[in-house]
């Protein structure tokens, strides 16, 4: 009896040892919704499991929260948009290196009928302070990514009197509270919604407001959706508007458990010219969304 039993263990603790051993290895990765909602995600993370063998397990949100996760050591690598921020993460021992990946660019995005007359405008922040004084319609992601941070830059620059305002939002299935700034005044125009690029987009169009998104996103949801939207490209260019993207993987001294082994082969991996040569070759009717930067 003894030994049947003793063979019994024996034979599962192989077959743990095995499953164990074929077990495909998994890369977490926090980065911002516009890398997914863009469809880019699904153009590379096949393409690296192909390559490497390795999956990716992404979850996708503001750039904040996917910073914020790196912080907690909940991930391995994340990927995101907010260099000020990024560069923090790595100064504070959060993050070993930033990466630079790629980048696109910032646009406001309105109704055809453009009742603030910012058409052809090509600094996102004169063209804030005529939205502003027009009182039109302004859509908010409101939710502490990278192109919320970006919104309250321009905000700043723009010489629009501004206030501290506090809104509850849900991440993870929580309500938590963020502060940022506003314009002064601006409750019967300025619409914060704590919601990602795609919701906001559909929202603004919805309201037919302005709204500010990455060029990858709103290519997506014009050219690449069914219906698409309607708003249409009405400030762009210009250093103000620029959206340069990094990728940091965790920091393992400050986070052992990390993966920091298969952190550093996506990042070596997506730098590459194998991945570089897809970020540039990924088109939406033949529009380019994203520019390499790590030739």
């Amino acid at each position: 009896m003894k030994s049947r039993i003793a063979l019994v263990a024996c034979l599962l603790s192989v077959c743990l040892f095995t499953s164990a051993a074929l077990a495909e290895p998994l890369l977490k990765m926090s980065t911002t919704t516009s890398t997914q909602s863009s469809g880019l995600l699904d153009v590379l993370l096949p393409a690296f499991k192909k390559d490497t063998g390795i999956d990716v397990k992404v979850v996708a949100k503001g750039t904040g929260a996917a910073i914020r996760d790196g912080e907690d050591g909940n991930v391995d690598v994340i990927f995101v948009h907010a260099r000020d921020r990024e560069d923090k993460f790595v100064a504070d021992g959060g993050g070993t290196k930033r990466y630079a990946v790629m980048h696109n660019d910032f646009v406001i995005i309105g109704p055809d009928s453009d009742p603030a007359r910012i058409k052809g405008m090509h600094n996102g922040a004169k063209a804030f302070a005529k939205i502003a004084e027009n009182g039109s319609i302004f859509v908010s992601r409101g939710d502490d990514s990278g192109t919320h941070t970006k919104e309250k830059s321009l905000w700043q620059a723009s010489g629009v009197a501004l206030a501290n305002k506090t809104q509850k939002v849900i991440k993870d299935g929580k309500e938590i509270e963020i502060s940022h700034i506003t314009p002064a005044n601006s409750d019967s125009w300025y619409m914060s919604i704590g919601q990602g690029m795609g919701k906001t987009i559909t929202f603004a169009e919805e309201k037919q407001g302005y709204t500010l998104s990455d060029r990858g996103t709103y290519i997506k949801y014009k050219y690449g959706k069914t219906p698409a939207v309607e708003l249409d490209i009405l400030c762009e260019g210009g250093e103000t508007l620029a959206n340069p993207y990094g990728i940091i993987p965790v920091n393992p001294k400050k986070h052992p458990g990390v993966q920091y082994d298969l952190a550093m082969k996506f990042v070596d991996w997506i730098i590459s010219k194998r991945g570089q040569d897809l970020i540039e070759g990924y088109k939406l009717e033949g529009k380019q969304l994203f520019f390499p930067d790590a030739r």
